[in-house]
């Protein structure tokens, strides 16, 4: 079962520096425009690849714009076997409109 996330409860977990794992899996130019701070960007584009470097036993939190892309990728990651997966609701889009900060990339 994938649980949903606000990004009220999302932001309470990393202020309070819980073990989690998020995930952006939008694409590069969106990370670059911006992004939560503690995430790690893996493209959806790019996830078959990429998901085997995850620890399967992490708390897992993903998100994408809007709430779709990373809803895909938890249905992905839950087929894998995978089972603490969490979709944040509302994406970053979310998270912007609740005032949370974003950070920007030089494409580093």
């Amino acid at each position: 079962m994938i649980n949903q996330i606000y990004s009220s409860d999302l932001k309470q977990k990393l202020d309070q520096k819980e073990k989690i794992l998020l995930i952006d899996c939008r694409e590069q130019n969106e990370w670059d425009a911006g992004h939560i701070q503690e995430a790690v960007l893996m493209p959806l584009g790019q996830f078959e690849e990429l998901f085997k470097t995850l620890d399967k036993n992490a708390q897992i939190i993903v998100q994408c714009r809007s709430g779709q892309r990373s809803m895909r990728a938890c249905v992905f990651l839950e087929e894998k076997g995978f089972e603490n997966l969490t979709n944040l609701e509302g994406g970053i889009i979310g998270w912007a409109q609740s005032g949370y900060p974003i950070v920007e990339s030089d494409g580093e």
